[in-house]
């Protein structure tokens, strides 16, 4: 409760700091020469232009937020944004994102207006800390249905990282070295924490040709916390003990990142080429240790062990230009993700391995491309886009895993195709200078579903007082992932199917929003702004019980009729060397769930999120320091109880927890030198609480921890930059 009253009291202040510094200031108004200059954002929008015209309401992460934030991967940055929860698997070391409440698979992450491989899929349910930061210019993110301009899957929003392609300098190098604890376990350079070293260097050729490249080596030595680490032989298979087990509580993980691009411009003709190569190594220790007599030896402790080698490339081919007055955009992308798997026996006392056995875990290659054309009617009033999207999936998955196989495939690898194409066509009308309306509609030719359709519709009014109105509408559709589709586990203790006769999900969002920008003649900016919306999804799909004998039956059917709505706020101040924003958002979700057996509770359940982040500029130190904090309420939602007697649904309670982050940035010799010092987790988070009511409602039945963190942990990062 302390913590919490700790965040409604800087909500308190701050607003009530806004409204005094509202009151007590002149009526006058800066003139426009004088204001900052606007932000410029590409994500759904028919040309790029500021992001006071954007039609949508784009939030935008500046590389100088990055840097702030010591942030090496994406998973490191989105934690303290409002309305976006990251959700770190410790077992899998993969970190994936939710809004709205919906986890990844409805959310799309792309780069450059491309959508990323995934383990299932393309551009959802993509693991965060396999996206790099180091040649990003900026992240656009834009909630609510993008169907129209992004197809399937961009049902809570888009994450779009706008990467680097020019610069102002004939020659950039960045060199950099990070050093940061993992919780309370670290050796310098060694094998405890977290070692990152990082090198990109740009060259600007001459007037029209640019090229870049850059490496990054990111070794997570893993977290160990109350287990026993790899040579750890005490185990007790009578009296398992998970908090004094062998292993890690989050798996150890090698990635190596490499990055290269060419740009050609000249007038209204561009090219650009980049190529992207991910290698990640990660080990699995198996907490079970067994005793294996070698005839004339004695006695070793053996151990199951597996190590997960991922590779991934992307290659991206981008033209834009114009034709007969018009301007064309054509992407083509070759995208793959292959994960191996080695399966050896450990033998703790000596360090040796045996019976090395390696195949393919999972593939997934995809073949991408779209295009659009747009000015068509060569009219300034009315731009007119017209568009394609061709997706081609071919998905892999290995028996090993138990998982893919068809009733009458037992022990045989999986191969599946899964194609689309797209057409849509949008329009950005100006019914006045300040009025504008753009309607856009798709359609998508699916081969493996019945043909989808999105349509959206947004408004935009601007204001001579610095208000912006905007108002929008989108239909949008999920299709089933790979899983949901072809997932065939069935032994002595699981029952767990897919099913091939899913159809797609599809989702209405409407959404109403407010802004006011003012400027004082002290130099005083702010920025206060209001925004409520709704979404529904008909035909979601679940993992729900279906049968009872002989074990529990799980099977992924379309039955959840989901609800949502959220009103938020959020205000930013500028004056001098200070900048300031605070946020709050206040979720209600309905969740109507019906196996044909039992059936929950659809009321809404409700969750609160505030967050503040505070920098003050230092120019004579060339210092900025800033502080970072986000409170996360609890969350609540029906699961069933799992019972072959009294099936049910019951409430389940997710505690809150609060995370803060501070970090001081110093540069020197005329900026030629970074050092970045600061801490994450502060409040040294690690497990939160889950537990569900009894049948009574009035006592908790059980409760179990989630592990969200690994503690409080320091970094270094040192950063040398040479701009000629």
């Amino acid at each position: 409760m302390y913590k919490q009253a700790q965040a409604f009291l800087s909500i308190v202040s701050f607003i009530s700091f806004s409204t005094l510094a509202q009151e007590t200031a002149t009526d006058t108004l800066k003139p426009a020469t004088n204001t900052q200059l606007e932000e410029v954002v590409v994500t759904g929008q028919i040309e790029p232009q500021s992001i006071k015209k954007s039609v949508f309401n784009v939030r935008v992460i500046s590389a100088e937020d990055i840097k702030r934030q010591a942030g090496n991967n994406l998973a490191d940055v989105l934690n303290q944004y409002l309305n976006i929860t990251v959700r770190p698997n410790n077992e899998s070391g993969r970190s994936t994102v939710s809004m709205f409440g919906l986890d990844s698979n409805y959310l799309k992450v792309l780069v450059d207006n491309v959508p990323l491989v995934s383990d299932t899929g393309l551009g959802n349910n993509v693991d965060l800390t396999q996206i790099n930061l180091d040649d990003v210019q900026q992240i656009e993110i834009i909630e609510g249905a993008m169907g129209v301009t992004h197809g399937a899957n961009a049902v809570s929003g888009i994450i779009n990282i706008i990467t680097k392609k020019n610069s102002k300098n004939k020659w950039e190098l960045s060199a950099t070295v990070q050093e940061e604890t993992i919780g309370d376990e670290y050796v310098p350079f060694g094998d405890k924490g977290r070692h990152i070293q990082a090198l990109r260097v740009a060259h600007t050729i001459n007037d029209n040709w640019y090229a870049s490249v850059g490496g990054n080596r990111n070794d997570f030595k893993g977290y160990i916390d109350e287990r026993g680490g790899r040579d750890y032989t005490a185990y007790d298979p009578a009296n398992p003990d998970p908090e004094h087990d062998r292993g890690y509580s989050w798996l150890p993980k090698e990635q190596y990142f490499t990055n290269a691009l060419v740009r050609y411009q000249k007038g209204n003709f561009r090219i650009f080429y980049k190529f992207d190569y991910f290698d990640e190594h990660l080990d699995y220790y198996d907490p079970v240790v067994t005793d294996e007599f070698v005839t004339g030896v004695g006695t070793y402790r053996v151990s199951n062990d597996r190590r997960y080698d991922t590779n991934k490339f992307y290659h991206h081919l981008n033209v834009v230009g114009k034709v007969l007055g018009r301007n064309y955009n054509v992407s083509v992308s070759h995208q793959r993700q292959k994960r191996d798997v080695e399966t050896f026996k450990y033998y703790i006392q000596t360090g040796e391995e045996a019976n090395n056995k390696s195949e393919t875990y999972q593939d997934t290659e995809v073949l991408y491309s779209t295009g659009n054309i747009s000015n068509i009617l060569n009219n300034k009033k009315i731009d007119v886009q017209v568009g394609y999207e061709a997706v081609n999936t071919n998905g892999y998955t290995s028996s090993l895993g138990g998982v893919f196989n068809n009733p009458d495939q037992q022990g045989v690898n999986l191969n599946k195709r899964l194609e689309n194409y797209d057409l849509f066509s949008a329009a950005e009308i100006a019914v006045t200078e300040r009025f504008s309306i753009r309607p856009g509609v798709r359609y998508s030719f699916q081969s493996r579903f019945e043909d989808q359709w999105a349509a959206s519709l947004g408004l935009r009014q601007l204001y001579t007082n610095g208000h912006e109105v905007r108002a929008s509408y989108g239909r949008s559709y999920r299709t089933p992932t790979y899983d949901e589709l072809y997932t065939y586990m069935v032994d002595a203790n699981h029952d767990i199917r897919g099913n091939e006769d899913l159809k797609p999900e599809t989702a209405n969002s409407f959404e109403l929003s407010g802004k006011k920008t003012t400027f004082y003649e002290s130099g005083l900016q702010l920025v206060n702004t209001a925004a409520a919306s709704y979404i529904t999804i008909d035909d979601r799909i679940e993992q729900v019980i279906v049968g009872f004998n002989p074990n529990l039956q799980y099977k992924f059917i379309n039955i959840d009729k989901y609800q949502m709505w959220n009103f938020s706020t959020t205000h930013q101040l500028n004056y001098k060397n200070w900048q300031a924003k605070a946020g709050l958002i206040v979720v209600g979700i309905s969740r109507d769930l019906s196996n044909g057996v039992v059936k929950a509770d659809d009321k809404f359940l409700y969750n609160v999120q505030f967050n503040t982040n505070v920098a003050y500029t230092v120019p004579k130190w060339n210092t900025i320091f800033t502080l970072y904090y986000k409170l996360n309420g609890k969350t609540q939602q029906y699961v069933e109880n799992g019972s072959l007697s009294t099936p049910e649904y019951i409430l389940q309670d997710i505690e809150g927890f609060s995370l803060m982050d501070a970090s001081v940035r110093k540069t020197f010799f005329e900026k030629k030198f970074d050092v970045t010092f600061g801490a994450r987790n502060i409040f040294d988070v690690v497990n939160i609480r889950s537990s569900v009511a009894s049948n009574a409602g009035a006592h908790s039945a059980g409760s179990t921890s989630l592990l969200m963190g690994y503690g409080r942990s320091y970094f270094l990062k040192l950063t040398y930059n040479l701009n000629i």
